[in-house]
């Protein structure tokens, strides 16, 4: 049967979304799906609900995934949501909307009919409270085109529902936090692979926030370097100017050389297991002698009463100090 419509999914690979996306196609629409990425975990790689590597699933349903990066525009969000954070830095119904009008100037661009998500109300307390999806509705200026086929029964009917283009009778009226009905529903569509529910967005992660609060707090002005290196390591500060990024194993020290900036200094106990340790800040007789001790006591010597640990930039000569590892009452006071 030729298809009688086109619509745009926000499609994480999670079951919600998932589930959208296969009542959509059983009522022979085309489905363009679009999955959004930031630098803050929803991305292909996490191993968790919140962007899930769809390929198979679009290949075995007969759909299209787009990856769609949110960039700058999303940082800017975190830093001042117009609705405030979650429990920690998420802002999520800022974060709905910009999605929502991204995908909006995508259905403008390809000519079609509706966008849809796999939103329940009442599932999540911030952003899927019936109000909440009413903000996300108006601001995102898409009144009328957008179906949230998993609640739809329990929502006013949108354009398509109204035209006939969608069947309203064979959509769902979802509500709540449970998940019975949604793998009641997978069985039947013959969705079988799907990931246990989880928070794949850092912004919810305490730890994570924390960090991130900190970095704002002293450094506005970030990138995407910076935002990636609060993923790894343990972090302390020392002041406003200096803070201190020490690994805990040898992938995340190979990505503190990555996402370190030229001119910064790395500290390492040689010859032995030890951390990558990098100092962002100035190089001072203080905070030399307080990356040095973090790092013997994260190395394989810490039980030593001093350890050589040795410093160093690109185009400079090692630098070689010897500290007594750093007590735990001081890292803790120090520790973001």
């Amino acid at each position: 049967m030729s298809e009688k419509g086109h619509a745009v999914a926000l499609f994480s690979g999670g079951l919600d979304s998932a589930l959208a996306v296969l009542l959509i196609l059983r009522q022979n629409i085309k489905v363009t799906a679009l999955t959004f990425m930031t630098h803050f975990g929803c991305d292909i790689t996490d191993k968790s609900s919140c962007a899930q590597d769809s390929s198979d699933m679009s290949e075995k349903f007969g759909f299209t995934v787009k990856m769609v990066h949110l960039g700058h525009q999303f940082v800017e969000i975190v830093k001042n949501p117009k609705y405030g954070h979650g429990k920690n830095m998420n802002p999520c119904i800022d974060c709905r909307i910009l999605m929502l009008r991204q995908a909006k100037q995508f259905m403008d661009t390809v000519g079609a009919d509706f966008i849809f998500t796999g939103e329940v109300i009442g599932q999540r307390p911030m952003s899927q409270r019936r109000p909440q999806l009413d903000t996300v509705l108006r601001d995102s200026e898409l009144a009328g085109k957008l179906v949230r086929p998993l609640s739809a029964k329990l929502l006013p009917p949108t354009e398509p529902e109204l035209s006939g283009l969608l069947d309203r009778e064979k959509l769902e009226r979802i509500s709540g936090r449970s998940r019975k009905r949604q793998m009641e529903l997978a069985r039947e569509l013959g969705l079988e692979d799907y990931p246990s529910p989880a928070g794949g967005c850092l912004l919810t992660d305490v730890g994570y926030s924390r960090r991130l609060r900190d970095l704002l707090n002293y450094k506005p002005d970030v990138d995407f370097d910076d935002l990636n290196l609060l993923k790894v390591g343990r972090h302390f500060r020392l002041d406003e100017n200096t803070k201190i990024v020490s690994g805990r194993n040898e992938e995340e020290n190979n990505k503190i050389e990555r996402y370190r900036k030229n001119g910064e200094w790395m500290f390492e106990a040689k010859d032995t297991g030890s951390p990558i340790t990098l100092l962002k800040g100035e190089l001072t007789e203080a905070s030399i002698q307080a990356a040095a001790a973090i790092t013997a006591r994260y190395c394989r010597l810490k039980n030593n009463p001093e350890v050589k640990i040795s410093y160093f930039r690109d185009g400079d000569e090692d630098h070689n100090i010897t500290v007594a590892p750093e007590s735990e009452i001081m890292l803790n006071q120090r520790r973001i």
